[in-house]
């Protein structure tokens, strides 16, 4: 049996050399975005490059006093939340009878739910402004979360389902011998068996949901709704022109988080957009 070689300490050298300078790469955009929403507004506008920024925290101050900018985070945060509640109150159900209830057209039902999320959004704009408007509920919260749910409920029970597909019945044919109930089989035996790919889920719905700015305009028609997303088209109009500063500045934290989540569960999330490219 051969043996493994184990990588020298040069090839380690070079390996982490490559990594690094990849990862500086990749995060210098991002840092240089930080550093125009930390500059004064004259130094961003200024036609001579300033590659040695002054420090300033006019961007801040703007966006925390002269905008209610904790008011539109708090709507982002509720909206989002929400919605990915909804989301997996309607997906986890409907994976499970997908995954493990026969019934005629079983296969086409799954392959429409999935369909609808290749639906070009314009098309269902206008119909679902007079539906809320009809019911009440334009330029809220509720309509956001339901909005968002919507969109993403497809993808989220699609990848649920492929995560249920790997539990073995044989589970759930020893509990329904012991007397369990299909919803006991669900809660106790098949939630937690899943639950790293319940998270997944959450975190691509909840991606999606921050990046939704066409039903969110549509919807938020003024601040008691607004978004992060549709804050930030504030920052490009009126008297003061475009505020880069106040722009670059939201953007960083708002995608702060994400990232930092998307990093904590990557091994999770690549499984979860992968899984079911080949399996039925």
């Amino acid at each position: 049996m051969a043996s493994v070689r184990k990588p020298r300490g040069e090839s380690l050298l070079v390996r982490y050399l490559v990594l690094g300078s990849w990862a500086v790469i990749c995060l210098l955009p991002v840092v240089w975005f930080l550093s125009i929403g930390l500059r004064p507004r004259t130094e961003i506008i200024t036609p001579t490059p300033i590659y040695l920024p002054t420090f300033s925290l006019d961007a801040w101050y703007m966006i925390w006093e002269d905008w209610p900018m904790a008011k539109f985070l708090f709507n982002s945060v509720a909206a989002i939340l929400g919605s990915v509640l909804i989301c997996l109150a309607l997906a986890i159900p409907a994976a499970y009878s997908l995954t493990r209830y026969e019934y005629r057209g079983r296969d086409d039902i799954g392959f429409y739910i999935l369909s609808t999320r290749m639906m070009a959004p314009a098309i269902v704009a206008i119909p679902i402004f007079f539906l809320f408007r009809n019911m009440g509920l334009l330029d809220t919260i509720w309509a956001l979360m339901l909005v968002y749910a919507a969109i993403n409920l497809s993808f989220v029970t699609w990848i649920i389902r492929s995560y249920m597909l790997d539990i073995p019945k044989a589970l759930e044919d020893a509990a329904r011998t012991d007397g369990a109930s299909d919803l006991r089989i669900l809660w106790e035996i098949i939630i937690p068996a899943i639950l790293p790919g319940i998270i997944t889920a959450a975190v691509i719905a909840m991606i999606f949901a921050i990046n939704e700015f066409l039903f969110t305009l549509l919807i938020a028609s003024t601040s008691n709704a607004y978004t992060m997303s549709v804050a930030l088209a504030n920052f490009t109009g009126g008297s003061d022109g475009v505020i880069y500063n106040a722009i670059a500045l939201v953007s960083f934290l708002a995608f702060v988080p994400v990232f930092v989540v998307v990093v904590a569960i990557q091994k999770h999330l690549s499984r979860g957009l992968t899984m079911g490219a080949v399996k039925g």
